[in-house]
Formats: structure tokens, C-alpha cells, sequence
């Protein structure tokens, strides 16, 4: 029993992980081109639906489409109807994904890992690298299904898994409330899903039980994003509580239908595999083509159940972490300002999402909120450098000494950001409105994919700052030289626009150049995070100038 539970769970993990790695391949090499083309794709429900589909089978997940729609939405750049139709779009996608995934071919799992492995190894682009490791994925994925059927075959005769199966059959409530639980814990209706027909298919349950615990899966799978923004913005949760509410909802009334209509599962397929992951691919799509036209409704819902939150009450303040009584403790004191430092970069990431949506349409309040940010920005940057300068009042080694200077630095760079985006970008915005000026429709768009681009790369390094990961920390740092890279090719662009178009590329042209130097050095001064972390494991150069030939 050991053993084989062992071996189950083994698979499981294999499976969670396989997933996973598909996502990181996928986040790293195309995360910005998924990023701007579900933010356009948006303007329209069929397009954004579409766009949600194809990035759910690229990411293998629903869940992490999910949370891309919700920082859109949190920064004020995705409205909730339109961030619904992509939601329903990715559920569709990730039923799409464990279609594909159930294809059995005994060369296909070696040839995957082959090129898979080889690619990550070998090739010379991070793309490359990064498809290879998709490809690894993938293989592995194949790979642990067949884990899961060699450890559950021992079971089919089980008087135990018989009673079982037969108890689950008999009560779908039950099948359901468990398919639920199990793909809120693995945080994946895809492996939710892939479990429970894997289960059918070596005949441990039942078709009405792998029909019962997939609904439960699609219930459990739109609950887990709903969990993950559960402390953030109330534009995210509200996404997330209408997807609830449309796919959740769908779920319960498909658990009703089936348990009524007894001879449908036999137009789903032969056995109760088929079954189970046809009716998730019809319920999927069933889900999506009703929902569409209710998204509004949906919606509205959404707000009526979370409202706006109301201002914080004095007294309920969050209290600074730099603690006076750690001083004694180098070691500790260094933690509060981390700590304190990262309170920064959410301040200040706070500031930046929402900033180039007053480009288009100007709210007084949101730039009186960035403007308000920006004081307790600096308030913050200026208790942490002193709190740190106390620290030079008790002995350091050398390492905590560097660390001391290390955090400096970021806390001036970050505070640095913070200027730039109340100073810069905020008075464009409000010259925009008041001069009632206007972007060229290619010149907004590609403003629009830079900005999205700088705030990806603020959110990786509040990351670093947290974990240390050595690997995301050269990441950041290679975007540092990709924004460069690509601020430069937008400026060129710009400039041949200017010369064959007229006034509305003419009358914003300052705007829009000082508008990619402004977002530039704000994703300059986030990228000091990953310096210290990269220096220490050898990944930074010390110049990029040339040895001179004298």
C-alpha cells in the first residue's frame, strides 16, 4: 500500500510539475507578447474570447491567464465584461490542453524529451532554450500519465476501489464536492482533470463519477483564482468572482442535467474516458457560448457582490517595518529594511499601473492618488536610508556592510521611479488632457505594449526581491537590455511616422518619445534589485566595453 501510494503520488507530482515548466517556458520566452495581445484583443468579446483560448493551451492553464487578465484589470486597462469573454475563452483553452494531453504514442514522449532536452542545452537564443524546455514539459507530462496508469492498474480488482467507485457513482454530489476539493488543491482543473479520466480509463471509476469529479474540477479550477486575488485590488477579485459565477454556476447546472438525462453520455463516447473528458470539452464550450452575452450581467453582479472598499479608518494604518529594536541585530535590521523596500516597490508599482491609462481618459482622482502615493514613497525612501545609516553605529562584516550598501541603493533607485512617473509621465498625462491632445492609433498601441512591458519587469523584481532566485535575477537583467533595445527601435519608428504622416503624429511627438525615456528609466531603476543577486552568482559582467587593442 507504501508503495503504490508512493508511486501515485509521484505521478501527481510529476504532473504538477510538467505543467509548471510548460508555464515557465512559455512565461519567459512570449510572456510580453501574450501580454499585448490579450490587452488588444480585448476591445472585442469574440476576439478577446479567442485570444483567452489560444493562451490557455499555450500556457497550459487557465488559472495563469486568469491572473494576467486580473493585473489588466487592477491597473485599469481591462474592463470586467471584456475580461470575462478571455476568462471564458481560456477555460476553453485548458479543456482544449487535457484533449491534446490524452493523445497516447509511444515515440511521442522520447522525441519530446530528446529535442526538448537538447534545445534547453544546447541552443544558443533564450527563445530557443526556453521552447525546449515547453517541449521537456510536455514530455513529461506524457510521461507521468503513463506513471499514473502502470501505478493504478493493480487496483481494478480492489474490493475497496469497487466500493468506492460504486459510492460515488450513486451519489455525483459527493463525485463533485470531491473533484472540487481536489482541483483547488492542486491549483489545476487541467491535472484535476487529467487524474480523474486517467482513473476512467483504467476502469477504477465509473463514467457518472469521471462526469461528477470533472464538473467538481471545472468548479474547483474557476475557485482557485478567486483565492489567489483574494488580497488584491478589487477590479482582479471582481474578475475572478464573475468567471465564479459563470463557469461555477454552468458547473452546477450541468451536475443537474446529467444526473437527469440518462442516455446523454452515450453521444459523448464508447467509455467512460471519452465520456468524462468530451462532456469537459462540450461543457467548456457550452459555458463559453452562454456566457458571452451575459458578461455584462455578470459583471454587475461581480460589483454588486464586492463594492468599491471604503477608505481605511484611522488607527488601521500599516505599521513600518523598520523596527528601532532590531538595530541591535544586524542581520534582523537587514530583513525590516528588506521588508520596508518591498513596501516601496508596491507603492510605487501601484503608481505605474495606472498612470498610462490617464493618457486616454483623464481621472482627477487617480492623479491624486499617484500624487499621494508619491509623498509616502518618499516618506518611506527616507526613514529606510535612515534607518540603514543607524546600522553603521553597531559592527558589520564586511557582508552585511555591502548588503547595507546594496539596499541603499535600491531604495534611492526605486524612490528615483516613483519621480518619474509623478513627474513625467503624470504631467504628460495631464498636458494631454488639458491641450486636448491625441496619440495616433500605432503610436497609443505601441506606448500602450512598452508601458505593459516596464510593469512585467516592476513585478519581476518585486519578485527577486522577495525569493533571491538567481535565475529570475538574470532574467530581469537581460530585460533591462531588451527595454533598451526596444526603446530604441519604438524611437526610430516614431521618427519615420513623423516624417510620413501629419498633426496628430506632429502635435504629440515630444510626448510620446520623453513617454519611452520616462518608461525606460523607471524599468532601469527596478532592474538595481536584481544587480546584488547577480553579481554574487556570476552572472554580471563587470563592463560591456570593449578590451582596448593598445
Amino acid at each position: 500500500m507504501i508503495v503504490f501510494l508512493l508511486q501515485l503520488a509521484g505521478a501527481a507530482a510529476l504532473l504538477l510539475w510538467s505543467v509548471r515548466l510548460i508555464r515557465t517556458g512559455v512565461e519567459r520566452a512570449y510572456s510580453n507578447l501574450l501580454r499585448s495581445w490579450l490587452r488588444h484583443s480585448a476591445d472585442h468579446r469574440l476576439s478577446g474570447a479567442a485570444s483567452g483560448a489560444v493562451a490557455a493551451v499555450m500556457l497550459q492553464s487557465s488559472t495563469a491567464v486568469a491572473m494576467l487578465a486580473a493585473g489588466f484589470a487592477a491597473s485599469g486597462g481591462l474592463a470586467l465584461a471584456p475580461g470575462l469573454a478571455i476568462l471564458l475563452g481560456a477555460d476553453l483553452g485548458s479543456a482544449v490542453v487535457a484533449q491534446i494531453l490524452l493523445v497516447r504514442a509511444s515515440w511521442l514522449v522520447p522525441l519530446l524529451l530528446l529535442v526538448g532536452i537538447a534545445l534547453f542545452l544546447r541552443a544558443p537564443g533564450r527563445r530557443a532554450r526556453q521552447f525546449g524546455r515547453i517541449l521537456t514539459g510536455l514530455g513529461l507530462i506524457l510521461t507521468s500519465l503513463d506513471m499514473l496508469r502502470a501505478a493504478t492498474e493493480p487496483l481494478r480488482d480492489s474490493p475497496l476501489v469497487a466500493m468506492t467507485a460504486s459510492y460515488l457513482g450513486n451519489d455525483p454530489v459527493a463525485a463533485f464536492v470531491l473533484g472540487t476539493a481536489l482541483a483547488w488543491g492542486l491549483h489545476s482543473s487541467v491535472a484535476g482533470v487529467l487524474l480523474f479520466v486517467t482513473f476512467a480509463a483504467e476502469g477504477l471509476i465509473g463514467a457518472p463519477a469521471a462526469v461528477a469529479l470533472v464538473l467538481g474540477a471545472n468548479l474547483g479550477g474557476a475557485a482557485v483564482p478567486v483565492g489567489l486575488t483574494w488580497a488584491g485590488p478589487v477590479a482582479a477579485r471582481r474578475l475572478a468572482l464573475g468567471n465564479l459565477l459563470l463557469r461555477g454556476g454552468g458547473a452546477f447546472l450541468a451536475l443537474g442535467l446529467v444526473a437527469r438525462a440518462d442516455g446523454l453520455l452515450g453521444w459523448l463516447g464508447d467509455d467512460a474516458a471519452r465520456q468524462a473528458i468530451n462532456l469537459h470539452l462540450a461543457f467548456n464550450f457550452a459555458v463559453l457560448l452562454a456566457g458571452l452575452p451575459l458578461c455584462r450581467a455578470a459583471a454587475r453582479a461581480a460589483e454588486m457582490l464586492l463594492p468599491a472598499a471604503a477608505a481605511p479608518s484611522a488607527g488601521m494604518e500599516r505599521v513600518s517595518a523598520l523596527n528601532p529594536a532590531a538595530l541591535d541585530d544586524p542581520e534582523r535590521a537587514l530583513a525590516c529594511s528588506a521588508r520596508e523596500l518591498l513596501r516601496l516597490g508596491e507603492e510605487i508599482e501601484s503608481m505605474l499601473a495606472p498612470v498610462f491609462s490617464l493618457y486616454s481618459a483623464w481621472d482627477e482622482a487617480m492623479a491624486r492618488t499617484i500624487m499621494e502615493k508619491e509623498a509616502e514613497v518618499d516618506r518611506i525612501h527616507f526613514e529606510t536610508k535612515l534607518y540603514l545609516a543607524r546600522l553603521h553605529e553597531v559592527a558589520l562584516s564586511s557582508a552585511q556592510t555591502r548588503r547595507t550598501m546594496d539596499l541603499v541603493t535600491i531604495a534611492i533607485n526605486l524612490e528615483a521611479a516613483g519621480d518619474v512617473i509623478s513627474d513625467s509621465l503624470l504631467g504628460m498625462a495631464r498636458r494631454i488632457h488639458k491641450e486636448g491632445l491625441s496619440f495616433s492609433e500605432e503610436g497609443l498601441r505601441e506606448l500602450g505594449d512598452f508601458h505593459d512591458r516596464v510593469l512585467a519587469n516592476a513585478q519581476l523584481a518585486l519578485d527577486v526581491l522577495i525569493m533571491g532566485d538567481p535565475d529570475n535575477a538574470r532574467r530581469l537583467v537581460a530585460e533591462k537590455e531588451q527595454v533598451r533595445v526596444v526603446e530604441q527601435e519604438l524611437q526610430q519608428r516614431h521618427l519615420e511616422r513623423l516624417r510620413r504622416s501629419g498633426g496628430e503624429s506632429i502635435a504629440t511627438s515630444n510626448i510620446h518619445q520623453e513617454t519611452l525615456r520616462a518608461l525606460k528609466q523607471i524599468n532601469t531603476a527596478f532592474s538595481f534589485v536584481a544587480y546584488p543577486i547577480a553579481e554574487e552568482s556570476g552572472e554580471l559582467r563587470q563592463t560591456r566595453l570593449r578590451k582596448s587593442k593598445t
